[in-house]
């Protein structure tokens, strides 16, 4: 039966209007973009802190920890990763951090021990047998620094006798990033009730202990290497827990901007006046004092600026694999780096015995240039070689060269 066609036109009106009112309404937003994404600024930020830590310890320049505080930078990308990652139980984000940390340092480890026992090393090199296998544990869990020889034969005077000692200087970041992951739920918790005090509190302690008690005994024990690197970088730590809780889009804009300068003054004031021997430059590394202050206002600006990109500027395009690279073998990059300066020294070393070299390119073979030359093929082998662990301990299927190649084609299509 047909409707009435009255009926049929007002069913025709009224249909009519639910479509406008449909076009009119404002359509549904798009949903947020999920945390955790790759933020193209820390992995910028990640990888300049790394190549800055490898240029420093080859060649050592005083002024490098001041133009780029690689420590504070990295710990403060890893309280904000932190931050975000605290969203979920806090046990399973601490086990996840402890997975993606160990293997790497098990490998580095059980290579280590192996070549210092083989160069001379044992439970006897200190005198106490029993304490020597009991340290061996801080290489399962870094809780103190992981034991290792300070002087050793050298492969027959191949390498230097402090090769140990110069391998294993990385392994005090492992330590304190293992504390701070630890301490992380409490850190959170007090920086939602108190923020600007447990924000200032580890640079409080700092100074505190490295003014009142910097002469005591007890600051060569492992209590107080461990304290001490904990409270100099805390308040990075927490200043990037800050950045992932989004506490820092609540202060004014200015607040940032106007103190961070004023901290890092006070800390080139603390170089300033410490002293030191006047032919040598003053190294900011050597003063927590004056590193904690320089760290924290440093941090400060970078965290201000965070343009948080979900892609690369135009410019920074060319260098994504290798940005990407160094991000996911961070932690053999910094594991490795001294291995492969070290072993440079000794493959540069024969050439002084070859008659041209010697007559002609002695400038060559005496510059540390070609050390980080020789040092850089190196540090490459020994990441094809160790550090698939890392995307093991991920979870993600393992690579020799996690390389990121740039797509041509959808660049294209985009220009």
């Amino acid at each position: 039966m047909t409707a009435p066609i009255g009926l049929a036109r007002t069913q025709d009106t009224v249909q009519l209007r639910v479509l406008s009112a449909r076009r009119q309404e404002p359509e549904p937003e798009a949903p947020p973009r999920l945390k955790g994404g790759r933020d193209r600024y820390f992995d910028l930020l990640r990888a300049l802190a790394l190549v800055r830590v490898v240029f420093y310890h080859n060649f050592g320049w005083f002024w490098l920890p001041l133009v780029f505080p690689s420590m504070g930078v990295m710990f403060a990308l890893a309280g904000s990763l932190m931050a975000r990652s605290l969203s979920r139980p806090a046990l399973g984000v601490i086990r996840g951090r402890l997975r993606r940390l160990l293997p790497p340092m098990w490998l580095f480890g059980a290579a280590m021990i192996a070549l210092q026992i083989l160069d001379g090393w044992g439970p006897r090199s200190d005198g106490h047998p029993t304490w020597w296998w009991a340290k061996l544990a801080f290489w399962i869990l870094p809780l103190s620094t992981p034991p290792y020889a300070d002087e050793l034969p050298g492969f027959h005077h191949l390498v230097e006798h402090t090769w140990a000692a110069q391998i294993t200087v990385p392994l005090w970041y492992l330590r304190a990033y293992l504390w701070y992951v630890l301490f992380s739920p409490l850190m959170l918790r007090a920086l939602r009730r108190f923020p600007v005090l447990t924000l200032f509190t580890p640079l409080v302690l700092s100074i505190v202990m490295n003014t009142f008690f910097a002469d005591q005994e007890f600051i060569y024990s492992r209590v107080w290497e461990t304290a001490n690197d904990f409270t100099v970088f805390g308040s990075c730590w927490i200043l990037g827990m800050a950045h992932g809780e989004g506490l820092l889009k609540k202060i004014p804009q200015y607040v940032l901007p106007s103190i961070a300068p004023l901290i890092m003054v006070a800390g080139l004031w603390y170089l300033r006046t410490r002293p030191v021997d006047p032919t040598e430059p003053t190294d900011i590394e050597s003063w927590p004092i004056a590193q904690a202050l320089w760290s924290l206002g440093f941090v400060a600006i970078l965290l201000h600026v965070s343009p948080s990109w979900e892609q690369w500027p135009k410019p920074l395009e060319r260098w994504n694999g290798l940005i990407s690279l160094l991000n996911a073998r961070a932690v053999s990059v910094y594991l490795w780096h001294e291995t492969a300066l070290v072993a440079a020294v000794p493959l540069i070393d024969p050439l002084w015995s070859i008659h041209f070299f010697y007559a002609n390119l002695q400038w060559l073979l005496a510059s540390q240039w070609f050390t980080l030359l020789v040092a850089i093929p190196l540090l490459g082998l020994l990441l094809l070689a160790f550090g698939w662990i890392e995307d093991v301990a991920a979870k993600r299927p393992a690579q020799l060269v996690p390389y990121a190649r740039r797509r041509r084609g959808r660049r294209r299509a985009a220009d």
